[in-house]
């Protein structure tokens, strides 16, 4: 056995390094055991049809009512923050360093290159997918990675090329909690893949080309696995391990399914005390090293972003918005259920029979046949205590709203006496300052580096031109341009500022209609140029694809109008001079 247990180890490839990452994997990993039941938890609160899938099943309630508000609030907070994110299509702009880059040629050319990358790589749907992650766990985790062109002369067909987002699961992530933050720490990345993706990526991404080795080796341990020549005991003893979700290696092995294991960071070796900074280290299987290697990213970081919701000290995990409202749903289907229990009570309550009483059914018009000394009386009922569980559930509904920061208008803070127009709309801004804080810090923390992380990428891939398509500006005409790699060359950076001008853009707005309608706005009114405004108003509300605003574009079609009503009246005329009979 021992002969058979060292020739798998020899097979597996692992070494000290290799055991050294995938302890650190699995240590991290226990330790945040107690946070992902918290999750789990979580989530079965969200997605409940009734109680008894959730920790509110102990209750001795015949009633398994939710009201599933916390998902109510995960919904709002979504479509939101989403709305937010890409309130146009203007939302991405390029911020240049130097005067080259600031170039309308150059700035132009990034944008409209990313704009159609983005369109086609789906990054909607994939930040879609970014802002659950940040309601329910609290914590997102995305990189970039490059799709490349797939030749096939004989069926040639349309497919995306290029950089796109890849968001990363909160539970296949580790790395250092307790680091300075996010980016000054190193990271292991978990993926689980079928020997078919593995295919598919090796082929489509140029980064990925190590993945051929995966596949031979995995084919080489998947045939060892299945020839019954080793017992689940020499696998066992071999790893040392068990990958998560299998029940044992061997039953690993014997599947379609490989898990890859991706260390980005710096690395110090305690034996000869060397430091090897910025390296990529992949293992397969928890044993095969597939490669090391420096960090190819010309921004000599790693390409994996994070933004947490609701930061805790000294702690880069952070916490989501629905976490501590999961009392207060337990609270609330408590009382929904306790309530819907003692209505049942109220309108079917228990009977008491006393003495000699023949079988009766307990319904309207009903005739009960009693015995001398039989009785059949109601218990008591008070429905005072239904009232007062139904206000408090509405109070429990409209906290976890605020508690969450949702945008509500009722959310700011009004004192007592009547209101202007411009103190209600002071606690209208008031209202959605958390709802502004957090979306801008998904913009700025995560959306922002990742976009540049995407131009870094296709800069350092892009070896041919690429026509993108644009609209003018001016004319609206649909154009189309040829970039090279050159072109995306530039000293700058790119900014999403979709829920910064969003939130901007209505602040003016607000401020602007409440200026004009006041004493000082007529003041204000012979000095005002309407031209200005047209373009200000056209800018605010993104109304520029209907061009609306021309100067003076009224009074020539009020100018067209008259000369046809004109031409209409002498028409008319004519026609009845013709019509009169001689």
């Amino acid at each position: 056995m021992a002969n058979k247990v060292a020739e798998l180890r020899s097979l597996m490839g692992g070494d000290e390094e290799t055991s050294h990452i995938v302890d650190m994997w699995t240590r991290y990993k226990d330790q945040m055991r107690d946070r992902i039941e918290l999750w789990k938890e979580q989530r079965d609160y969200v997605f409940a049809t009734d109680t008894s899938t959730t920790t509110n099943n102990s209750l001795p309630w015949s009633n398994t009512t939710t009201l599933p508000k916390i998902c109510q609030v995960r919904d709002n907070l979504h479509s939101n923050y989403l709305s937010a994110l890409f309130p146009n299509d203007d939302w991405l702009k390029w911020e240049a360093y130097d005067q080259d880059a600031a170039m309308k040629k150059k700035a132009q050319g990034i944008t409209d290159y990313m704009q159609n990358k983005i369109r086609g790589g789906k990054f909607r749907k994939e930040v879609s997918k970014l802002l659950y992650d940040y309601i329910d766990y609290g914590n997102v985790f995305v990189t970039a990675e490059y799709q490349a062109q797939i030749t096939d002369e004989e069926k040639p067909v349309a497919q995306f090329v290029g950089a796109r987002a890849r968001r990363i699961s909160p539970l296949d992530i580790v790395f250092n909690p307790l680091a300075t933050t996010f980016e000054d720490s190193w990271k292991i990345i978990r993926s689980i893949v079928t020997v078919g993706d593995l295919t598919v990526m090796s082929q489509d991404m140029p980064d990925n080309n190590y993945l051929e080795d995966v596949l031979a080796r995995r084919k080489q341990l998947q045939g060892l696995a299945k020839s019954g020549a080793y017992s689940i005991e020499d696998w066992d003893k071999a790893s040392g391990f068990q990958a998560d979700g299998f029940g044992n290696m061997k039953e690993y092995f014997e599947s379609d399914y490989v898990e890859i294991l991706e260390f980005w960071g710096d690395t110090y070796n305690t034996g000869t005390g060397e430091l090897e900074r910025n390296k990529i280290i992949t293992i397969a299987d928890r044993a095969t090293l597939l490669r090391k290697i420096d960090m190819p990213s010309t921004l000599r970081t790693a390409p994996v972003h994070h933004v947490g919701w609701r930061l805790r000290p000294d702690n880069l995990w952070a916490m989501s918005p629905l976490e501590n409202l999961v009392g207060m749903q337990y609270r609330i289907d408590h009382l929904e259920n306790s309530k819907a229990d003692a209505l049942d009570l109220a309108i079917n309550p228990p009977l008491v029979i006393a003495g000699e009483v023949e079988e009766f059914n307990y319904a309207p018009n009903s005739e009960i046949h009693l015995d001398e000394g039989g009785a059949v009386q109601e218990l008591g009922k008070n429905l005072g205590a239904v009232i007062t569980a139904e206000n408090s559930i509405q109070g429990y509904e409209q906290r976890m709203e605020s508690f969450a920061g949702a945008p509500s208008e009722a959310m700011g803070i009004r004192t007592a006496g009547e209101k202007t127009a411009f103190e209600v709309q002071q606690l209208q801004n008031s209202a959605g300052r958390i709802f502004q804080e957090k979306i801008t810090s998904f913009e700025t923390e995560l959306l922002e580096p990742l976009l540049n992380s995407m131009l870094e990428l296709s800069v350092r891939h892009m070896d041919t031109s690429e026509t993108v398509k644009h609209v003018d500006r001016d004319t609206g005409i649909q154009l189309f341009s040829t970039i090279t790699s050159e072109d995306l060359k530039a000293n700058g950076l790119l900014r999403p500022i979709g829920a910064r001008h969003f939130a901007a853009q209505a602040q003016l707005m607000q401020n602007l209609t409440q200026l004009y309608n006041s004493p000082v706005g007529q003041m204000l009114t012979p000095h005002t140029s309407t031209k200005q405004m047209a373009v200000l108003v056209e800018d605010l509300l993104g109304l520029g694809r209907y061009d609306l605003f021309k100067p003076n574009v009224a009074i020539e079609e009020q100018q067209e109008t008259q000369g046809m009503v004109n031409q209409a009246q002498e028409n008319l005329e004519v026609q009845q001079q013709v019509d009169i009979p001689e």
